[in-house]
């Protein structure tokens, strides 16, 4: 969520290898993985939020329960740095989560331990989905912190994101469609009311390094027809 504060994401994938948590645990209940993608821009739900960017992650998973830390630094000094932390618990498809946005904006005074309701950088969302294989929904809302707005009064916005995500093969490629839908008027994704806001389509292939590891390659088209914005984007998931 970003732009007037907020990330977002450029949808990227990341290949991840899984290693055991605890010697003395089963490989089956504690995992660990680590990754990272670089990207040609940062765009998010359709919104442009950056140039070139190295996103680390790490996430340690437990029976179903994970926890994560995500983050994004431009190339560029006024870039903004992103820092996300996220709780979820998934079983068969369902998923539910709840993510911590923090926004490091530059030529302001670092402030991660601030959470006063008007002047904190952080916004809080929840997060509720069903991957049918084929098909994915997830609804996103924000509960708390540096959301938008709805009107003049300067009420919270609860700003929310419906998303549709269909994987494909063809050719030698793997893809992912996603279709993203803001369902009611927010400052926080600059829209009126309803609105579509993310056409995208990614091609993905991995590029071998050796018998045992690969890097991902991508290249992603996205199209927002409320801020009138198209952008493509290569990237490398390792």
């Amino acid at each position: 969520m970003k732009r007037n504060r907020i990330k977002i994401v450029c949808v990227a994938m990341a290949l991840f290898t899984t290693v055991p948590l605890f010697a003395d645990e089963p490989e089956s209940d504690f995992t660990a993985e680590v990754g990272g993608d670089l990207v040609s821009s940062y765009i998010w739900r359709g919104q442009a939020c950056g140039g070139v960017s190295l996103q680390p992650s790490v996430e340690i998973g437990w029976k179903g329960f994970s926890f994560g830390a995500w983050g994004s630094v431009g190339f560029e000094s006024f870039d903004t740095k992103e820092f996300d932390l996220t709780l979820g618990y998934g079983i068969g498809g369902f998923s539910v989560s709840v993510t911590d946005y923090y926004f490091a904006v530059p030529g302001v005074p670092d402030s991660y331990f601030h959470y006063e309701k008007d002047a904190t950088p952080h916004v809080f969302e929840g997060q509720i989905g069903y991957d049918f294989g084929f098909l994915s929904l997830n609804w996103f809302t924000n509960f708390a912190g540096a959301d938008g707005v709805k009107n003049a009064n300067g009420d919270m916005a609860y700003s929310s994101y419906f998303s549709i995500g269909a994987p494909f093969e063809f050719g030698s490629l793997s893809w992912e469609a996603e279709l993203g839908f803001v369902p009611w008027k927010t400052s926080l994704y600059a829209t009126e009311g309803f609105a579509l806001t993310n056409i995208s389509i990614k091609a993905m292939k991995p590029l071998p390094i050796s018998e045992t590891y690969s890097l991902g390659l991508f290249t992603q088209a996205i199209w927002n027809p409320t801020s009138e914005g198209g952008y493509i984007v290569m990237g490398l998931s390792f």
